[in-house]
């Protein structure tokens, strides 16, 4: 496939298939993404690392962070941890016999980017230190972990941290169960128990989640922190994502706020979320925000990679989103896209933003078409003042027959901004109120935008973003937009 599809900005694998998010690591300017990935369609999955040195979106190789070793046939997502000496690597390690936990460890972070001419060569400053979970009290086949600091006082969150907390999945894969683990050291692991809920959770069940992840959050309304629960269900072949707010007590989560679908696009699932090392987290407020990736990819494990016109016409298959910054106001999450974006857009070869503030009556529409070079409808967003709407249908390199569509909040100004990146479009409404995140195969790999109004609709101000266009007073006008609307965040505190 010619090199316009494959994003700029985004995270892919080189070469092969990426699966899913492993896990991501911020330290100061840098970010550091493993994932996990097949070189080759019927190769054993492994983790890849890249690094961006200053932001989110300029992504550069490392040499392999994991392979299998010994009995293991594959090595899956898990999570990464900034320890006081360097970082662990929580990772599952499949074999015939079963799944099970295992860590290994990077002394330093800031030297964990090898490059060597030999692929299959991994990077010599990532040390297995063995199984740290396998089969006990009752619970078999533990994987996909993740892994968060735990309380120094559970009733006096503002105390800080102490120990650490896992929650993992067990059990068969068509009857996972998550289970709650906790450790002084994040070595020796003790079972809690099984994943419990009390209040409306707004589930059809309670133990069908795939791809478990806790994340911290400071409410801006009451000022209080909650857990974040973020899963994905899997539904007749598509994966849904979502999150639940609350606190976790032991291992019964009481929610405050029940099952929401965190992107309403086609593609976005299994969301991980980013940690950050000791000496960024001083840079910043605690718990304020979180930073999420997710795979752009709704078929979750019943995808067939062999079928991605990616991989049949080059070498690659599979995308991860752009960095969201996640905050909570009254138990509802806001996901802007991180800041630095349109800098991306800016130095980019073909990556397109349209950013506009809209007025939106009643009966009103404001819609967007995504032209490909050849003119034709590639893709199209439309707002509807209570709704937003992506539409694929008409793309004959897609096979979708419906439309997606998020419930917005009506206000008297509204915005809307659109991200095209290679394959990727991803679309954020109010600051963050809702995303919507799809992949989009466009003929010749750039796309332009054709804006109409209906229905009494009204564009106060809009601005499109391009390598070819942007200036210093279009950055200026962009970043006062942004700035008075929430388009954006840094992202700078830890979640």
């Amino acid at each position: 496939m010619p090199v316009p599809y494959r994003p700029e900005l985004h995270v892919t694998a080189e070469i092969g298939v990426l699966n899913a998010p492993a896990g991501v690591l911020r330290d100061g300017d840098a970010w550091h993404v493993f994932y996990q990935f097949q070189p080759q369609l019927d190769a054993p999955p492994r983790w890849g690392h890249v690094v961006s040195d200053d932001g989110p979106f300029d992504w550069s190789e490392c040499d392999d962070a994991l392979a299998p070793e010994g009995e293991e046939i594959a090595v899956r997502a898990g999570a990464v941890v900034a320890t006081q000496q360097g970082a662990d690597l929580y990772f599952t390690s499949v074999t015939d016999k079963g799944t099970s936990v295992e860590v290994a460890h990077i002394e330093s972070v800031e030297d964990a980017c090898e490059v060597s001419d030999d692929p299959s060569l991994l990077d010599a400053s990532v040390a297995r230190a063995g199984t740290v979970v396998d089969d006990r009290d009752g619970f078999y086949n533990f994987r996909s972990p993740c892994v968060v600091p735990g309380w120094q006082n559970a009733d006096d969150r503002d105390a800080g941290h102490a120990g650490w907390l896992m929650l993992a999945v067990t059990g068969a894969t068509e009857d996972p169960q998550p289970v709650i683990l906790h450790s002084d050291d994040g070595r020796d692991w003790h079972v809690t128990g099984a994943l419990t809920f009390s209040g409306d959770h707004g589930l059809e069940s309670t133990t069908h989640l795939v791809a478990p992840r806790f994340l911290r959050l400071r409410d801006e309304v009451d000022g209080e922190i909650y857990d974040v629960l973020l899963i994905t269900i899997e539904n007749d072949g598509q994966d849904i994502s979502g999150y639940l707010v609350g606190t976790l007590e032991g291992a019964n989560f009481e929610v405050v706020t029940g099952f929401t679908r965190i992107d309403h696009g086609y593609d976005f699932t299994r969301p991980r979320t980013a940690n950050i090392t000791q000496r960024t987290l001083e840079s910043g407020p605690l718990f304020d925000e979180a930073v999420i990736f997710g795979l752009l990819n709704r078929a979750g494990r019943a995808d067939d990679p062999s079928q991605h016109l990616s991989i049949r016409e080059s070498d690659w298959a599979n995308v991860l989103s752009l960095p969201r910054v996640l905050s909570l106001q009254g138990g509802r999450i806001f996901q802007p896209p991180r800041s630095g974006v349109l800098d991306a857009i800016h130095t980019s070869h073909r990556a397109r933003s349209w950013i506009g503030l809209c007025e939106i009556p009643h009966g009103g529409e404001v819609h967007v078409d995504l032209r490909d070079t050849e003119g034709n409808i590639a893709f199209s967003v439309t707002h509807r003042g209570t709704e937003v709407i992506v539409d694929r249908t008409m793309n004959p390199l897609h096979s979708d027959e419906e439309t997606a569509s998020a419930p917005v909040v009506d206000s008297d100004s509204q915005s809307l901004s659109i991200f095209v990146d290679g394959s990727t479009v991803e679309v954020f409404v109010d600051g963050g109120e809702a995303a919507l995140a799809s992949r989009a195969y466009i003929v010749g790999g750039e796309a332009t935008f054709e804006v109409t109004t209906s229905g009494g609709a009204k564009i106060e101000r809009a601005y499109e973003h391009s390598p070819h266009t942007a200036d210093s007073n279009l950055l200026a006008d962009l970043q006062e937009l942004a700035d008075e609307d929430g388009l954006f965040s840094d992202g700078d505190g830890e979640g």
